[in-house]
């Protein structure tokens, strides 16, 4: 969407770029500015194949398929951010030598990325207990809303696989001006504030929302907007 500086953005779990960036205007935001913004579906999301064979989620797949991505379409001078899997499937292809200008994590706290396993398990029982979650909870939620994006539960299994942490020490050397944008009621992934004071060149700003419900809020596509464009 958009025409100008090429932006990156990578939607969250069980997500897909409509639904992340596309339907609550974050994307319109930020193309106002003067950005091409490239939104691609993840493996096993939205209108991406969905394999089933576990041979299709190594780990670090999602990162790969990122640095792919940027090859393919020949970027040498973009930025780079995601929500969530997106905020971590970022913070991988920064260590493993994605070269953006700038870059966004949001809906990602500190121990979302130096281990990325904390919610691993949380994923599991959700994907493998469908139907069954009560009504209200966290994980009944999360059901409701993989049913509105039309998720394959084994693909998404299959992502689980491919997460992988990145030490602290290699976060404290993203020397990238960096936004960290969270729900002020957001804490699934650890602290966004503590990542932010982690990085050596990062800011953090809060907007309304927990986990699920900030990337309804205009807030948020608002502040990464303006950290884009400053």
């Amino acid at each position: 969407m958009g025409a100008g500086r090429a932006v990156v953005l990578l939607h969250g779990f069980f997500s897909d770029a409509e639904t992340n960036w596309i339907k609550f205007g974050h994307a319109a935001a930020i193309a106002a500015k003067g950005f091409r913004v490239i939104m691609p579906d993840l493996r096993a999301h939205g209108e991406s194949a969905k394999p089933h064979d576990a041979a299709a989620y190594p780990p670090d797949a999602l990162t790969k398929d990122g640095h792919a991505l940027i090859a393919h379409l020949g970027l040498t001078d973009y930025d780079l951010g995601g929500y969530s899997l997106g905020a971590r499937t970022t913070s991988r292809m920064l260590a493993t030598g994605a070269t953006p200008g700038k870059v966004i994590f949001s809906g990602m706290g500190l121990e979302g990325l130096t281990g990325a396993d904390r919610r691993a398990g949380h994923f599991r029982n959700i994907l493998t207990n469908l139907g069954s979650h009560e009504r209200g909870s966290p994980e009944w939620l999360a059901e409701a809303f993989l049913k509105t994006t039309g998720g394959d539960p084994v693909a998404l299994l299959g992502i689980i696989e491919t997460f992988v942490s990145t030490p602290l020490t290699e976060i404290e050397a993203f020397d990238w001006p960096t936004l960290c944008v969270n729900g002020a009621d957001d804490d699934d992934n650890g602290s966004a504030a503590a990542l932010a004071d982690a990085l050596p060149n990062a800011r953090y700003v809060e907007v309304p929302g927990g986990h699920m419900s900030a990337v309804v809020k205009p807030e948020l596509g608002q502040a990464m907007a303006d950290f884009l464009a400053a």
